[in-house]
């Protein structure tokens, strides 16, 4: 916290002398419908932040998306590799990755049955888009699994007139590299124009063999017409990674080092020399493709059709120590008179995914009213399926292609919304938006889990469930002048369960849906020195599920219902430019988010291991695990000519690792600083521009984990607590440095 208020404190004494920038206003035919129907505007009232194309490229150097929105408001990245290059993930507000909605171009991209996304399957994606806009709490209505917290909509880059051509390569440490052809035709015949980028991303990582390769392409074709608009677009990735997933104990790092990693371990040799599972990846391929068209029909009405399917299909192999061999439908086998009921082997897991659907939307905008009557329907298919590859002095016939579990999940999800914004005068504008959603999900199937409980084999899914959801949302805005701006609003939304919460949860009950609804007051000032904004939250939760410490029928963690819990805080935001090229912007959230009366299973042992009955703790109001109550961020950034440089440091407060408020299962507060360094300069001859650059992420070699796991037991009794913990430790001091040519 110290080194992020040096930094900041240095330049809040010139707040009087500031100056705000404007973001572009300026939209094409090309795509606009799309985005007046899932984004929010100067007169909606509800807190969010745009990024533009200038600002993601100037980061854009191999990180995934969580890491170039990372110094927005509320936002924590953490990273698996430790390096923000494979498996990242995001929380805003503390909300996780299954309650943040994205789309791109207004298309659902969130995982149909896990809620989340998984940016590795989506390499350098951030090469292609325009902007972004991160819409907190509830947000608009829009497309694909409900905003349960925060929104992301991602809209990709429009046409370019003229022709062009980019090349851009990064390298560093861990051997990091990125390469990237952005090509372009301009605008052919007055018509038509097509693009394309290609991407090779590859890393060591940070944390032992969590190497990454991945390889994406991006290509649209588009067809402009005075106001009519057509694009297919197709993108995609392949991704290699090695699993980081298991994160590292304290007394591991303090014996291994901070960049331990227990995947794939096999055995110890005679020497104390570990050895490890060279297959022990992640792989997956993923193919999306988009048909967009907008319509202008007169200068009031336009609107929007998309058309999409998504193809995935992947694995991942684990090498597994003495696991039951009946627990992967294998009988035991006799080695010198002796029966063999475990052993090693290697697992593989694997799905196969069809995502396809349609949105629509018909917009109408005049001096005082804005309107959208929209909707989407999708349907998604899942195969999941496991294999043994190999089991170590197996002895008998072993079929690698003869499955030990297979399910096959269904998806229908359908909304429907009507969102308008009416001018009533004086500045001040109404705001109503109500969404109905309907939600089918089957599984039919076996489990990957053994039923040991009743020994019956794989735990049977036999899942058909139908939801109902209609969420209202109102507000308020007033442009009180051309400075200064309120705003105050009320929203609903439900949210289905995920998968896991299914197959993971009780046999014998099932998980009830989650609602929240989002009370929000905002207020922000800008004038030509200086711009600051504040806003109010509270998240109000009914049935929210998390972890409780219980176990299901075969020993698996369970998320429950809980009946009451809630998020609130305060979000502020200043900035400020000066003549000289300096220019500073900040943003802090305070937040208290809670749990009430939260009751936590703990599981006990006696002292020759055998099993004791469950205890039930009752703690009261705990802290919501994954909530830090302080996030801050700084950004101190100098221009000159074609010289950049950005400074920018984030803090983030301590936060529980689990809902029991257990002092063990802190993880601790920390403060990064990253250094952006650029020049941009123009030759006269063969190139349009080149900018050379380089970046000191970590810059004072902070210490940090950001991520982790914790759990408990007991040992004889209830009050002799044993508690377990993991870190995701996080790169020290590392750089990236970086050439774009643009013809």
């Amino acid at each position: 916290m110290k080194r992020f208020i040096s930094t900041t404190a240095l330049v809040v004494g010139l707040m009087p002398c500031v100056a705000q920038t404007e973001g572009d206003s300026i939209h094409h035919v090309l795509g606009e419908a799309s985005v007046i129907a899932t984004r929010a505007t100067q007169q909606t009232p509800i807190a969010f932040t745009n990024l533009s194309r200038d600002e993601i490229s100037r980061n854009n150097h191999g990180q995934d998306i969580p890491y170039l929105i990372s110094n927005t408001p509320s936002v924590v990245s953490t990273s698996d590799a430790g390096a923000g290059i494979g498996y990242t993930s995001v929380r805003i507000r503390g909300v996780d990755a299954t309650r943040i909605n994205v789309t791109a171009n207004g298309i659902p991209v969130n995982d149909a049955e896990s809620h989340s996304v998984f940016w590795v399957n989506m390499p350098d994606f951030a090469s292609s888009v325009k902007d972004i806009q991160l819409q907190r709490g509830v947000g608009t209505s829009t497309n694909g699994a409900g905003a349960f917290g925060a929104s992301m909509n991602l809209q990709t880059a429009d046409f370019s007139h003229k022709p062009y051509a980019e090349v851009s390569a990064s390298f560093g440490s861990f051997l990091t590299h990125k390469e990237t052809l952005r090509l372009g035709t301009g605008l052919l015949k007055n018509h038509w124009t097509f693009d394309l980028r290609l991407s090779n991303i590859g890393t060591d990582g940070y944390i032992d063999r969590a190497s990454a390769h991945l390889q994406s392409f991006y290509a649209q074709a588009a067809w402009v017409g005075a106001a009519t608009s057509a694009r297919l677009i197709t993108f995609g990735g392949k991704e290699q990674t090695y699993h980081a997933w298991n994160y590292a104990s304290r007394e591991e790092m303090e014996q291994y080092g901070r960049r331990y990693n227990s995947c794939g371990y096999m055995y110890t040799d005679s020497a104390g020399v570990q050895h490890f599972y060279e297959d022990q990846t992640d792989n997956y391929v993923q193919t999306n493709l988009q048909l967009l068209l907008d319509h202008r029909f007169t200068n009031n009405w336009s609107a929007h059709l998309g058309a999409h399917y998504t193809k995935g299909d992947g694995y991942y192999q684990e090498y597994k120590t003495d696991r039951k061999l009946i627990e992967y439908g294998m009988l035991p086998y006799e080695v010198n008179g002796e029966m063999v009921k475990r052993s090693d082997l290697v697992r593989k897991k694997a799905m196969d995914n069809h995502f396809a659907g349609a949105v629509a939307s018909v917009n109408y905008h005049d001096n005082r009213l804005r309107a959208t009557l929209g909707g989407a329907a999708n349907h998604y298919i899942g195969d999941h399926f496991g294999r043994v590859l190999w089991v170590k002095n197996y002895i008998g016939a072993l079929d690698p292609n003869t499955d030990y579990y297979r399910n096959e999940a269904n998806k229908t999800d359908a909304n429907v919304y009507l969102r308008a914004e009416y001018l009533l005068g004086k500045g001040i504008t109404a705001y109503a938006d109500a969404q109905y959603r309907y939600i089918r999900y089957r599984i039919e199937g076996t489990n990957d889990k053994y039923n040991s409980y009743a020994g019956t084999g794989m735990q049977g899914l036999d899942l058909n469930e139908r939801f109902h959801f209609f969420n209202p949302k109102a507000g308020i805005n007033w442009q009180a002048n051309q400075h200064l701006r309120l705003f105050a609003s009320v929203s609903m939304a439900h949210k289905e369960p995920t998968r896991n919460n299914y197959t993971d949860g009780y046999f014998t009950e099932l998980p009830r849906p989650e609602r929240l609804i989002d009370y929000e007051l905002g207020a922000t000032y800008a004038d030509k020195c200086w711009h600051v904004g504040t806003n109010l939250y509270w998240m109000n939760y009914r049935n929210q599920l998390v972890l409780t410490g219980e176990l299901n029928e075969i020993g698996e963690p369970v998320s429950a219902n809980v009946a009451r819990s809630y998020r609130a805080g305060v979000e502020l935001q200043g900035g400020f430019s000066l003549p000289c090229g300096v220019e500073w912007k900040g943003n802090v959230t305070l937040s208290r988010n809670r749990i009430r009366d939260f009751k936590e299973t703990i599981y006990g042992y006696d002292a020759d291991w055998n099993e004791l009955p469950a205890a039930v703790i009752d703690h009261g109001d705990t802290h919501i695990a994954f909530s830090p109550e302080v996030i801050a961020n700084s950004n101190l950034s100098y221009t000159w000519r074609g010289l950049r440089a950005d400074l920018q440091t984030q803090y983030v407060g301590e936060q529980y690792m689990s809902n029991a408020d257990v002092a063990e299962h802190l993880l601790d507060d920390y403060s990064v600083t990253n250094l952006h360094l650029s020049y941009t300069f123009t030759p006269r001859r063969y190139a349009r521009s080149i900018r050379v650059g380089a970046s000191v992420y970590n810059l004072f070699n902070a210490k940090y984990e950001s991520n982790g796991w914790a759990s408990s037991e007991y040992l004889n009794t209830p009050d002799n607590r044993v508690n377990y913990t993991g870190y995701a430790a996080q790169a020290g001091t590392n750089f990236l440095v970086n050439l774009t040519l643009k013809f």
